[in-house]
Parts: C-alpha cells; structure tokens; sequence
C-alpha cells in the first residue's frame, strides 16, 4: 500500500513517485520512539530515508536501531541522517547547489540545507565564513558563485548576504534567515524582515533556520524531471 498506518503516523511511501523526493521524517516534537519506528518502515520498504532536526536522543535511538544499515550517514552539527534508497537512479541536474554561509555560527542550518540537498539527487558544494563584516571573503570567490546552478545563502544577524549574493549572480537565490543574533535580531525576525525586503530582484525566502526548505526549493529548480 502506498500509504502505511501507524498508531501515531500515515506513512507516505509513493510520495518519490509523485514528486521526486521521498517523504522526510521531521524529527522535531517527535518522541525517539516514534522517529526510530517511522525510519524502520521506510528502511524495511527500500525507500530513501531523510530525517531532520534530530535530538541527541532520537540519534542514540535511531543509532542503536538502524545504525548498522550500509550507507546510513549521519551529520550531528547539522541533527540530519541519510540513507539512499538501493538501486537510487543518479539524477540529472542544471548544475551544483551551492550553499554560502555567513558565519560559522549559522553552520547547523546550512548543514541541514547541504545533506537534504544532497540525498535529493543534487551536487552539492559549500562556502562557509563569507559575510558582510568582511565582504573581500565573498568577493575572492565569486568564480564558485558564478559556478552554481542555484545559491542557498544562510544569514542571521540583519540578513544582508542574500541581497549581495543576489546582486552579483544570475543564479536563482535562496534566502535563509537563522536565529543568530544579538537581542534586537529577534531570533532571526530581523533577518527574515531584511530578506523579504531585499532589492535584490527575484530573491527566494524561507522560514527561519529552515535549511530543509531551501534545500527542497532549491532541489524543484536544480533536479530535470525523471524520464
């Protein structure tokens, strides 16, 4: 069936089939339990597992269940893990995702952003440590900007680096504002407010600290149809 009852969930295995990325567990607000039982059915039906925003405990759980599955990756900075279903078709895309981070303090998200970049089909590249504070860092790289099929571009703070990146590349650009910030920054309300009034044009935004939406935005301009 392509749809699989659980006492707490409704599984949605055909979910690859009808839009090219399988369904994701969102690990947040889940119990460690409920993740490590949702990931077992996807292993145990050969579909691709992706599974975001993990707590510590959930980890260890999903770690003592699944942990000795070939390919299984894990990236704790980013609180993702990964598994290619078997037998994956290698897919074809307009170019590499590019994902530039401000600071290192924004890590978490654009790790979240690079791996569910990557276990949806796409190449992925990264430039960390670029932002406003020192512009000449961003600018020595313009080559890798030029390079990239499309730009995710992770900011807290006011949320600048979008409206430059955007004004240097034609590239389509991904906006995501994080919760980094000093008191005024809201918990990245004052990135998101600057990204959404960016003079950029044509510039894309997510919701705060979410990595997995851009990569997904990202993913529907980058990835060519399935033949």
């Amino acid at each position: 069936m392509p749809i699989e009852d659980v006492e707490f969930a409704r599984i949605d295995h055909h979910r690859a089939l009808r839009q090219g990325f399988p369904e994701v567990i969102f690990g947040q607000g889940k119990t460690p339990e409920q993740v490590v039982a949702i990931a077992e059915r996807i292993i145990g039906r050969g579909d691709t597992l992706l599974a975001t925003r993990l707590s510590p405990e959930a980890r260890e759980a999903l770690s003592r269940s699944v942990g000795s599955v070939d390919g299984l990756e894990w990236c704790t900075f980013g609180r993702t893990a990964y598994r290619a279903a078997p037998g994956s078709p290698v897919r074809d895309t307009r170019g590499p995702v590019l994902i530039v981070t401000a600071g290192t303090a924004d890590l978490p998200v654009a790790e979240e952003a690079a791996l569910s970049a990557r276990a949806f089909g796409n190449p992925v590249e990264q430039l960390r440590d670029v932002g406003v504070a020192g512009l000449h860092r961003l600018l020595a790289s313009r080559d890798v900007l030029l390079d990239a099929a499309v730009v995710i571009v992770v900011a807290g703070m006011e949320g600048a680096l979008p409206s430059v990146v955007g004004g240097l590349i034609a590239a389509p650009v991904i906006a995501v504002p994080t919760s980094i910030g000093y008191g005024a920054s809201a918990g990245g309300f004052a990135a998101l407010l600057g990204m959404l009034g960016s003079c950029a044009p044509g510039l894309t935004v997510v919701n705060i600290d979410n990595g997995f939406g851009a990569a997904a935005a990202a993913s529907r301009i980058n990835l060519l149809p399935l033949a």
